[in-house]
């Protein structure tokens, strides 16, 4: 990137946008915080940090994205391996990125693949029943909180509606019984031929691309992704066959008809959503890899 591209902070702009970026993300880190502190966990909240392998530090942490150079007291960023000094402030340094390339293409690969498809809402939030078909009530993986329905019944309402994840990270944890059931075999290799717009599980993932690439990636951006995701894990829960009242949560029936009604509605919501973030997200990946081109 030439320097006439370059979009130039002053301290004080950048250290405001510094101080909202930690406003905002503090309501959901010090929550987690303190559970860590008690030894208590949370099913909803705390799965995008136990989940997706990035620090509370690394969502706190505040950054322009390339192409933007930070004037003023900069050493902070001048600390960190990713940035370099110019002569009137620092800035993210392309070559830093070279040996993520790999990842970056796969990233906009997946990304490209999926906004190209239309979205499936016929899964019916299945995968979280999936995970505890024909299993002990005890072997769950939320076990201190209680199924609403019996073994009986879960399987019962799976048998029903089927099963149809296309997403390889919910896919894996089904269990041995409920696998074979799925109406297709998504793997690792073959990720982006069936990641599809609808699912809630690969509009969360838009945060771990996101974050794959930080501190290239604005942080508003990241935390835009990350909102996204809580949103996403709330509905998932509240559509799995736990009870979850106790946290504030009323369930989605999925055992229903009009449960199912709604769980469509709120996974075109958050599919809405994620079409722009995916969006931008691409546009993001597409101009770090053509800087890297130019680099070369």
């Amino acid at each position: 990137m030439s320097s006439d591209q370059l979009t130039h902070l002053g301290e004080p702009e950048w250290r405001d946008r510094q101080r909202r970026h930690g406003d905002r993300v503090a309501p959901w880190v010090a929550p987690r915080r303190e559970r860590r502190s008690a030894g208590r966990t949370h099913p909803v909240d705390d799965f995008l940090f136990d989940y997706y392998p990035y620090s509370i530090g690394r969502l706190t942490a505040w950054h322009p994205g390339h192409g933007t150079v930070l004037l003023g007291d900069v050493r902070e960023f001048l600390a960190l391996p990713d940035y370099g000094a110019l002569d009137d402030g620092a800035t993210t340094d392309i070559e830093r990125l070279r040996p993520r390339r790999q990842r970056l293409d796969l990233a906009a690969r997946l990304l490209e693949r999926t906004a190209g498809r239309d979205g499936n809402f016929g899964c019916l939030g299945m995968h979280e029943w999936a995970m505890v078909y024909r299993l002990e009530p005890g072997a769950v993986r939320h076990a201190a909180y209680p199924l609403r329905l019996d073994p009986a019944e879960i399987v019962d309402v799976v048998d029903e509606i089927g099963l149809r994840c296309t997403h390889i990270d919910a896919y894996r944890f089904f269990t041995p019984a409920a696998a074979p059931l799925n109406a297709q075999v998504p793997t690792r290799t073959t990720q982006h031929e069936w990641e599809q717009p609808g699912c809630l599980h690969a509009n969360m993932d838009l945060y771990k691309y996101a974050m794959w690439f930080q501190p290239f990636v604005p942080s508003e951006l990241i935390a835009d992704c990350f909102e996204l995701a809580r949103e996403a894990r709330e509905v998932d829960m509240r559509a799995a066959p736990y009870d979850l009242e106790s946290l504030g949560y009323e369930p989605i029936r999925m055992e229903t008809v009009d449960g199912r009604a709604e769980y469509i509605r709120r996974q075109r919501l958050i599919a809405a959503s994620a079409d722009g973030l995916r969006r931008h997200l691409r546009e993001w990946l597409g101009r770090l890899g053509a800087d890297l081109s130019v680099s070369a």
